[in-house]
């Protein structure tokens, strides 16, 4: 089974650009959605990352405050590396797992929806590489118009990722997301072409 890494900055897009390869017929590993499932209430990964964060982090309800988080673990690289050593060896043992399950079901390509891949060094170890790419102040201002993100937290949240020059050498393809949905798709389709044809 091929395996299609995708990756790109905070707010590139790479989330529709993983939808739209979807409904084209390729399953979706999501990284971020692992992410959210290893830290469902009760789960392991959620004790590790109290003890290191602080116990408040968990609401009455028992689920992670996200937005609390964030603001503990983003302040500073070694604060961002202390919950990546808990967080990513648990995302890519899951992640692993359910590549086996659809190569089990007969996908002949999925396709890995991870923002660290080329931190990680996980480009490596994948069939094509596609990287979503759109300036940084176009990415800052998609994130405080469209999520909502405090200005500097975006650009805090932009800073700690790898440069996207670096992101853009390490690609097989590389898709301009600077504009309209319109010009998103054309290349998306390209992309489609291309798996279909190492099939």
């Amino acid at each position: 089974m091929l395996r299609i890494g995708l990756t790109g900055g905070i707010g590139s897009g790479k989330s529709t650009v993983a939808r739209m390869l979807e409904a084209a017929g390729f399953p979706v590993v999501d990284a971020d959605q692992v992410a959210r499932d290893n830290m469902a209430p009760g789960s392991l990964v959620l004790a590790q990352v109290a003890d290191a964060f602080g116990g408040d982090i968990i609401g009455p309800d028992g689920a992670l405050d996200r937005a609390e988080l964030a603001r503990r673990a983003f302040v500073s690289e070694e604060q961002t590396q202390r919950l990546n050593a808990i967080t990513h060896p648990a995302i890519r043992r899951e992640s692993d797992r359910r590549f086996a399950e659809l190569e089990r079901q007969g996908a002949q390509a999925a396709v890995y929806d991870m923002p660290l891949l080329i931190e990680l060094g996980l480009d490596q170890q994948m069939d094509l590489t596609v990287v979503v790419d759109v300036d940084a102040e176009e990415r800052v201002r998609r994130l405080v118009d469209k999520r909502g993100l405090d200005e500097a937290d975006a650009r805090n949240r932009i800073e700690r990722q790898i440069g996207d020059s670096e992101r853009r050498a390490k690609a097989d393809i590389v898709i301009d997301n600077n504009g309209p949905l319109e010009a998103l798709e054309p290349q998306v389709n390209e992309v489609v072409d291309t798996i279909r044809k190492m099939l």
